[in-house]
């Protein structure tokens, strides 16, 4: 096979991508030349570089354990009043709450309770979580939960009533509103992630299965599928980590589209990228007014640009100065993004297995879960190879979150 430059293969045309999609379902590997790998990654402080490519780093004292654990948990949020809920993965083959609410002292507890946490045969899917895929205190101050409304991956979505969102108040713990998508997924479909934009009243929700961003006014509750199939939510790269592709249970390769998203603290701009990187950038403006504008929608692959060249990620977070961290797969590192689009390496460390959704607090402090997804049984041929204790950590970065992200 002819080497490729990477220049070759980043935001290709359509067409180049689909041919690199069906080559890589056909062969083991594909070839990229040394001058291509000049490009991949940044060295600490410096621009992009091929000696920063080693995955052999030895462990940072600024990372400080904040949680261990027994089982991956792929998300953390923390409340203003000290509240900690997590998310558990459930990809080692584990069984129990997917949400819980976090006690020094304790087990954490079923959040917002244990029947909303114990779906199975015979249970109503609009009232019950079916696989929680991501959680986040919003700017709100209430919980949201994503649910794919699907039972497994790779499982079909359970329309209509599956896929949702879920606002729960943390004051009284009660769910307060339910957000029923059904009539903007597909039974491929994987609801992954939640941003909020406060001042237009939209929710943007990225769709990994079946690859668009889903717009959602939050005070009607309609939605919208926009940007769907399009390069910059589908991308053309198998998902990667520890310096392999991925493979599902039957063996084929891994694919996770529409993932990683961020919307800049001033409201203007929102990030996106497919979960094996290539981070792209769209004015809001163009997405809520497409929203409501179907002409508009038809012709929204116009204006997406390249933003930063990221690797395979696992997950991201946005400060109050508009820097994005984003999570390195393969290296084991997190990825400081400026708004002027460079990298910089914030940290890099052996323990840093597939970082999923970090989180910021009010202290300035990065919250980092280190999932080890990959090593899970859907995404690693089958098998379970996930090492217990599982931890999150977390590192000062001095800056807290952006102020429309969360409270």
């Amino acid at each position: 096979m002819k080497a490729k430059s990477l220049r070759d293969l980043v935001w290709p045309e359509r067409t180049y991508a689909t041919n690199l999609t069906t080559a890589l379902n056909a062969a083991d590997k594909t070839i990229i030349d040394d001058e291509a790998l000049r490009f991949i990654l940044p060295r600490p402080g410096g621009p992009l570089d091929l000696a920063a490519l080693s995955t052999s780093a030895a462990e940072d004292p600024r990372l400080k354990v904040a949680l261990t654990l027994q089982n991956p948990v792929n998300g953390v949020s923390t409340a203003p009043d000290g509240r900690l809920f997590v998310l558990y993965a459930r990809v080692d083959g584990s069984t129990g709450p997917q949400v819980a609410e976090w006690h020094n002292d304790s087990n954490p507890t079923p959040y917002p309770n244990a029947e909303w946490n114990s779906y199975g045969p015979g249970k109503d899917p609009a009232t019950h979580l079916i696989r929680t895929n991501s959680q986040r205190i919003g700017p709100d101050g209430t919980l949201w939960l994503v649910d794919t409304g699907s039972p497994g991956i790779g499982e079909p979505v359970i329309l209509p009533k599956g896929p949702k969102l879920v606002q729960v108040n943390l004051t009284t713990n009660k769910v307060t509103r339910v957000y029923n998508l059904g009539n903007v997924t597909l039974t491929t479909s994987i609801i992954d992630d939640l941003r909020f934009n406060p001042s237009a009243g939209l929710a943007y929700i990225t769709d990994a299965g079946a690859p668009a961003i889903i717009v959602l006014d939050l005070a009607t509750g309609e939605a919208r599928r926009l940007l769907e199939d399009d390069p910059t939510t589908k991308g053309f790269m198998p998902v990667s980590a520890e310096g392999g592709l991925l493979r599902g249970p039957t063996g084929g390769y891994f694919y996770i589209y529409a993932d990683q998203h961020e919307v800049s603290p001033d409201g203007k701009h929102y990030y996106y990228q497919p979960c094996a990187g290539g981070l792209s950038r769209i004015e809001t403006r163009y997405l809520n007014d497409a929203f409501y504008n179907s002409t508009l929608a038809s012709v929204l692959s116009r204006y997406p640009e390249p933003y930063a060249l990221t690797p395979s990620t696992g997950g991201t977070a946005i400060d109050a100065e508009g820097n994005i961290y984003n999570s390195d797969t393969n290296r084991q590192a997190i990825l400081k993004i400026s708004p002027n689009g460079t990298s910089t390496i914030l940290v890099q460390d052996p323990r840093l297995l597939w970082v999923d959704a970090m989180w910021i607090d009010t202290y300035g402090q990065l919250w980092i879960p280190a999932a080890q997804l990959n090593r899970g049984i859907p995404f690693n041929n089958g098998s379970n190879h996930i090492q217990k204790p599982l931890y999150v950590y977390t590192i000062d970065i001095g800056v807290g979150p952006s102020p429309i992200d969360h409270a």
